[in-house]
């Protein structure tokens, strides 16, 4: 495909010591709820007081918002509505990873909005659809971590447990970001284990999104920068978080991969994974995919439907000499190894094969949006039949 349909108007300044010259930007605001997570990292790596600062010679005042757990869940959302309504607050800023960036763009979201159930606006199996009455707050993205390029993309994926829905809420052209701050120095002090996570989950948005029956070479441009740089970069970066140019690379990957969803989208391999943490919530999200991605891959490896994509991808991995289709499954492989993340399994996280089915339906039923990008169509029994493949 050559047509592609672009639209990013946040403004992204990246590099190391961006957080630094914050306050140099004209911030769409002067009070702000600040977002942040219910743990401890922002605060001992400094990065809130250091942010509270950029406020401060800005001109603006700060509230702290610190609901916000690894997968937002809808209640965190709607308090987070509330407390920028009840402190009269008129932009909001996400310090933090994608789970932060999602919820605080659906926090500026909410607040503007004549109900305060999140789900109202929310579509998915369960949501009520509705249009916004009014303009979201305006939000700042400042990313401590390298993931999910939620820092550039105007929707965010949210949990309602007792449905088991985790989808992405949103969508809107005014719930991008008017500025994101990308400065790796904040993301050297993310533990090996999620570093690799999240640089799983940037590799897998762009993964999906090159093998998409919508692909396009803006799509293609994007995906083979990100593919590359965490081929090259994400191993040492799990290794030496210290190492600021693999920080460097991999948190530019990530923001490459965020702009793949706007180009085209993730797959059903998102989908599957969002059916997992829905029931699983304490999976991290880019375990549950790396989890997923030998297995998934190779079903569609298994049909030949794009095979020169898969070649093309073994090599922006690093097979330099890739001539088939099953080499990027040894590079992916290779990857996950480096990382020390081959052996994560399903049945560690309380997954039980007998929930494949389950899952399959769940993924199709609240993500079913996801499977259109895919390379071909497929059937619950086959979805189902990835997931036992995976299974461990």
């Amino acid at each position: 495909m050559t047509s592609y349909n672009f639209f990013c108007p946040t403004r992204v300044i990246f590099g190391c010591g961006a957080l630094n010259r914050m306050h140099e930007h004209k911030l769409p605001g002067k009070k702000a709820l600040l977002v942040i997570s219910n743990g401890k990292s922002t605060i001992v790596s400094g990065s809130l007081d250091r942010t509270r600062e950029q406020l401060r010679l800005a001109g603006c005042e700060a509230v702290v918002f610190n609901g916000i757990g690894a997968n937002p869940l809808k209640e965190m959302v709607e308090d987070g509505a509330r407390a920028a309504k009840s402190n009269g607050c008129d932009f909001v800023v996400a310090l933090g990873g994608g789970s932060v960036m999602d919820a605080a763009k659906n926090i500026a979201m909410l607040a503007t909005q004549p109900s305060e159930d999140l789900w109202d606006y929310a579509f998915g199996e369960t949501g009520k659809g509705l249009p916004l009455v009014n303009e979201p707050l305006p939000w700042v993205a400042i990313t401590t971590s390298a993931g999910t390029g939620s820092e550039v993309d105007e929707a965010g994926v949210i949990t309602k447990t007792d449905t088991h829905e985790k989808i992405g809420v949103g969508g809107y052209d005014s719930m991008f970001a008017t500025l994101a701050i990308v400065d790796p120095e904040l993301m050297v002090t993310v533990p090996p284990k999620f570093t690799a996570y999240q640089g799983f989950d940037a590799l897998c948005h762009s993964l999906e999104g090159y093998i998409s029956c919508r692909h396009s070479l803006m799509s293609d441009m994007v995906e083979r920068s990100a593919i590359e740089k965490i081929g090259k970069y994400l191993a040492r970066a799990v290794k030496d978080g210290n190492d600021i140019e693999a920080r460097e690379a991999v948190a530019f990957a990530n923001t490459m991969s965020g702009y793949s969803m706007l180009c085209v989208a993730c797959s059903s391999e998102h989908s599957m994974e969002h059916a997992m943490s829905a029931y699983h919530p304490e999976l991290p999200h880019g375990a549950g995919l790396i989890m997923l991605s030998k297995a998934y891959f190779q079903f569609w490896i298994d049909k030949h439907v794009c095979d020169e994509r898969f070649i093309d991808m073994a090599r922006f991995l690093g097979m330099n000499d890739a001539d088939k289709p099953q080499d990027f499954i040894t590079a992916l492989v290779k990857l996950q190894e480096e990382c020390g993340v081959a052996d994560l399994k399903m049945s560690d996280f309380g997954i039980r094969k007998e929930e494949c089915m389950t899952l399959a339906k769940n993924a199709r039923a609240t993500m079913g949006v996801l499977f259109a990008f895919d390379p071909a169509e497929t059937t619950d029994e086959e979805i189902a039949g990835i997931f036992e493949k995976a299974y461990r």
